[in-house]
């Protein structure tokens, strides 16, 4: 497998991954990361030197991925959010930490 279709593996395993997130599709979404890590490790396998080609589609992945973190990120702030009120603690708003917040 060339570098470049390990790469194409990759996209199509991120964008199964964030489909997968929208939907709260776990098997879907286990599949798509199990996809996605085989993908990445047949990357790394080839010695093929990277291109402007391979570039792009790097950065292609890497955005995607980035999409992904930020699911995660708002479905785990959701949970937290959820979690408190259920607890009887009040919802935690953003707000700044450090001396200058303390002031």
């Amino acid at each position: 497998m060339s570098r470049r279709d390990a790469l194409i593996g990759v996209i199509e395993a991120l964008h199964a991954e964030i489909a997968a997130l929208k939907a709260n599709d776990l098997a879907a979404l286990e599949a798509a990361t199990s996809a996605k890590l085989r993908g990445i490790d047949a990357v790394a396998a080839t010695p093929e030197p990277p291109s402007a080609e391979i570039d792009e589609l790097a950065r292609e992945a890497h955005r995607l991925n980035e999409t992904c973190r930020v699911y995660v990120n708002l479905m785990a702030a959701n949970v937290r959010r959820r979690l408190q009120v259920l607890a009887g603690s009040p919802a935690q708003s953003y707000r700044p930490h450090g001396a200058a917040a303390l002031a």
